[in-house]
């Protein structure tokens, strides 16, 4: 197994400190980025496709019609 980067746990203290409630605030707004059914225009869910043609298909399909969505709502 190979490990990748490293991370450092973050002491439990009884007090609060400035600096990790501004870490702790910049971590929840990247979450909050990441994408979601509604920003991906995927629907959730698993798929199986025969081949990655078709997989690329579907994908293109998904991004046409939010992309279309959205410009609809926008106009």
């Amino acid at each position: 197994m190979r490990t990748v980067g490293h991370r450092s746990e973050r002491p439990i203290t009884f007090s609060a400190s400035a600096a990790l409630l501004v870490e702790g605030a910049r971590f929840n707004d990247e979450i909050h980025k990441l994408p979601t059914g509604d920003s991906t225009f995927i629907p959730k869910g698993v798929y199986h496709f025969k081949s990655h043609d078709e997989a690329n298909r579907h994908w293109q399909d998904c991004l046409a019609e939010g992309m279309a969505t959205v410009a609809i709502k926008r106009s």
